[in-house]
């Protein structure tokens, strides 16, 4: 679990989930885009592709390869896990 919070931890990773989560399966050119261009984030491509890279450690981005590109995925499953370990209760109405 303590990849995940350092995955996490990050301002670019999340921004990279984030945009995985409004789009899911991007290449790292349309990822590496929309940073530039919604976030402000000018890291350079390799840069991208190792906090991708961590994201993946951490169990929160799959890749898949079709031909020459590769497409990332969101899993949030192992946020899910953070949230049955440390339920936040209902608030009541």
């Amino acid at each position: 679990m303590t990849d995940i919070f350092t995955a996490l931890a990050d301002s670019t990773r999340r921004a990279l989930l984030d945009e995985l989560a409004e789009r899911d399966g991007q290449t790292l050119f349309e990822l590496c885009a929309k940073l530039a261009t919604r976030h402000g984030i000018s890291s350079s491509r390799q840069a991208i592709t190792q906090h991708l890279g961590m994201l993946e450690a951490a169990g929160l981005v799959t890749t898949r390869r079709q031909g020459r590109y590769k497409f990332h995925h969101a899993d949030f499953t192992p946020l899910r896990a953070i949230s049955a370990r440390w339920p936040i209760p209902q608030e009541d109405p």
